[in-house]
């Protein structure tokens, strides 16, 4: 049973890491890839939806490796 639901949840997690990463923007977009690339790094310009996209691919990568580390315990790996 435990088993089963752990599956279901990686499977969701999954797709929801899989969305949220295709939903961010790539490091070249804006004025220019070679030179606003280097500013957002350096300045730290990350607003509004980027940053929410970043935590919630942070948050649901570490529930994709719990989650993994946790079907392999069970399956007797």
């Amino acid at each position: 049973m435990l088993y089963s639901v752990l599956v279901g949840l990686h499977v969701i997690i999954t797709l929801v890491l899989i969305a949220t990463v295709l939903l961010q923007s790539g490091k070249s977009a804006g004025l220019s890839g070679a030179i606003s690339g280097g500013a957002e790094t350096v300045f730290g310009k990350k607003k509004g939806i980027d940053a929410l996209l970043s935590k919630v691919t942070t948050v649901t990568a570490i529930l994709f490796i719990v989650n993994s580390i946790l079907l392999a315990a069970l399956s007797g790996l």
